[in-house]
């Protein structure tokens, strides 16, 4: 069930049995050679629908632009600011609370948006502490998890690639891209085969590091059927891990 394809009575009456969405959160940065730029955001899209769908969960819009100043030397990327970005998600916050909804599900498809996005739970909370009219309502609570830190997750990336995963432009990720758009697939040598490694600062630096914006990675080791599993696997433990965060 998704929160743009419903109509207001529709999100009135699941809230009458629900009170916790689930949003995917991502960012719009270069992914290597054959990677789409989009590749952190319509990951955790990808897997949030086949959740939604499979057990009546509202999926909320993809917040699909994030923390990637360190991929500004790539064309294509946009970023934010962390002060941006943090004010941003709380006016998300604050909107679907509004309504009624008390446990927020944050499914992230990029590791740089993490300390942003816990530090605007901490500035959702403290606005909490502080609302005084609001003591007596019922407690606001949001969960950050990441889809590639999903319980198996982990186990079924190295089975699948056990040579060659990487942290970023990996053949995990670009596999769960390839299937949901076949008609976007790249086929790029890439050389070496698999990308150097080592730390990220600025953009500038990023680029000297790794040329052509891999981490680790080969991603030509992507593959459609991969991405069927591990869509499926990800989407079951997502359902697992919203069940138990919007029961607590």
């Amino acid at each position: 069930m998704q929160l743009h394809l419903s109509s207001w009575p529709e999100v009135d009456a699941y809230l009458k049995r629900s009170k916790a969405i689930l949003i995917p959160v991502g960012s719009t940065e270069q992914h290597g050679p054959n990677g789409l730029i989009g590749t952190d955001a319509l990951c955790p899209e990808i897997i949030a629908r086949r959740a939604g769908d499979e057990a009546g969960i509202l999926v909320g819009p993809t917040f699909n632009v994030g923390q990637s100043q360190h991929h500004m030397g790539f064309a294509g990327t946009i970023t934010l600011q962390p002060s941006t970005m943090i004010a941003a998600v709380k006016d998300w916050t604050d909107s679907l609370r509004r309504h009624g909804f008390e446990r927020l599900y944050w499914l992230n498809g990029h590791g740089g948006n993490a300390a942003t996005l816990n530090a605007a739970f901490i500035e959702i909370y403290h606005s909490a502490t502080f609302d005084w009219a609001g003591a007596d309502r019922t407690a606001l609570r949001c969960m950050l998890r990441n889809w590639w830190e999903l319980p198996g997750i982990g186990e079924l990336v190295r089975r699948l690639f056990p040579v060659g995963e990487g942290s970023h432009a990996t053949p995990s990720e670009v596999s769960i891209t390839r299937y949901a758009f076949p008609d976007a697939v790249k086929d790029v040598e890439m050389s070496p085969r698999i990308a150097p490694v080592g730390p990220i600062f600025d953009a500038h630096d990023y680029r000297r590091r790794y040329p052509d914006g891999r981490i680790g990675s080969d991603p030509s080791l992507a593959n459609a059927e991969a991405g069927e599993q591990l869509i499926a696997a990800a989407a079951k433990a997502a359902i697992s891990d919203f069940k138990q965060f919007e029961a607590s």
